[in-house]
């Protein structure tokens, strides 16, 4: 399915299946792994991101949304759009050398800040999961519940869980103020226009894809990275993110700590800023995420965020998850430019809870 020329300690398998699962073919010791992620991706700019991720030589390329900016109902227009960024020089070196998996954002799902009132879903999912060669008999192409997956690869103590949620199939209408109140109240503060939703069944993921969740934090993994199309932890922005329902943002905290759930981090896309945020846990235990965006798109007013270690960084940028295992398990999260330079680094040790 994926040319792989390089080959490290772990040998990558990916399938369309819910959970893929792939051992080593080398008698290494699984010890290191490299994922490079991006988000944010407009098919008509100038792209010259691609000759530093490229060089990362990366066992794993984690594209989180808005991969091409689609906004149509037309599909011809929307398979145009995702075969001019597909075609671009540095995505096909990417391409031709390292697994690429994925989730859609709002602009590539095919309206901005979309969900499940969004007539063309059906379509407009066939033709990306066609651009990310996901098999004709992938259940992410028929499911009712949206194009939400996860990937299971490597041996212990290197077992990596990608988690990839659909957080556009399902979402109920987000609260938004008027534009005067927007004008008043929000852009000062350099915030979005909606409101935390108060009503009680007001979702992103849906009932289906909680279940499913659920199910996935209880699966043997001794690294587990949450790959998130909006932020997560952060506090309300009043831009899109999971604090937009936090009822559901709660809910998954809940599940971290109902299943002791120690060896997570959060990676999101969609800001055109990136950022480290940490919160601390109800057992104490501290919660990192790397947002990692835009690999084309950039945003000079940066929202404000309580959680966020350190500065933001809003030009142009990939996010990288260096995972490696000694005596015990060391992460690194950075945020690199252009040139490959980190510009925000954060290492963290895991707490298996198995």
């Amino acid at each position: 399915m994926f040319k792989i020329i390089r080959f490290r300690p772990i040998n990558l398998f990916l399938c369309g299946l819910l959970v893929c699962t792939a051992n080593a073919n080398s008698s290494q010791t699984n010890s290191h792994y490299k994922i490079v992620f991006g988000s944010c991706l407009h098919q008509d700019k100038e792209q010259p991101i691609w000759q530093a991720m490229n060089a990362e030589q990366a066992d794993l390329f984690v594209l989180l949304g808005d991969n091409i900016y689609g906004d149509t109902e037309d599909m011809a227009v929307l398979t145009a759009k995702y075969a001019k960024q597909w075609q671009q020089p540095g995505m096909q070196t990417m391409l031709q050398n390292t697994p690429m998996v994925g989730i859609w954002d709002d602009h590539d799902f095919g309206v901005n800040d979309g969900g499940a009132e969004y007539p063309q879903k059906e379509a407009s999912r066939q033709i990306m999961l066609d651009y990310f060669k996901e098999p004709k008999d992938s259940i992410r192409r028929t499911r009712e519940a949206g194009i939400y997956t996860s990937y299971i690869f490597g041996k212990a103590p290197m077992r990596v869980q990608i988690i990839l949620p659909d957080l556009r199939w399902n979402r109920t209408p987000l609260n938004s103020v008027d534009k005067s109140a927007y004008m008043t109240d929000k852009a000062p503060k350099k915030m979005g226009p909606y409101e935390p939703s108060e009503d009680p069944t007001a979702s992103m993921l849906g009932e289906a894809q909680w279940q499913w969740l659920e199910q996935q934090l209880q699966e043997p993994a001794d690294i587990r990275i949450m790959a998130s199309s909006l932020q997560l932890l952060p506090e309300f922005t009043g831009w899109e993110s999971w604090a937009n329902f936090p009822k559901e943002r709660q809910q998954f905290l809940d599940l971290l700590d109902k299943y002791q759930v120690n060896n997570l981090v959060v990676v999101s896309g969609d800001t055109h800023w990136s950022e480290l945020t940490k919160v601390k846990r109800k057992n104490q235990q501290v919660l990192w995420e790397m947002t990692a965006s835009g690999l084309t798109e950039e945003w000079k007013d940066v929202s404000p965020n309580q959680h966020r270690v350190g500065q933001s960084y809003s030009k142009a940028n990939y996010g990288v998850i260096d995972i490696k295992v000694a005596n015990k398990t060391q992460l690194q999260m950075s945020i690199k430019d252009v040139q490959g330079t980190v510009k925000m680094a954060q290492s963290i040790e895991l707490h298996s809870n198995l």
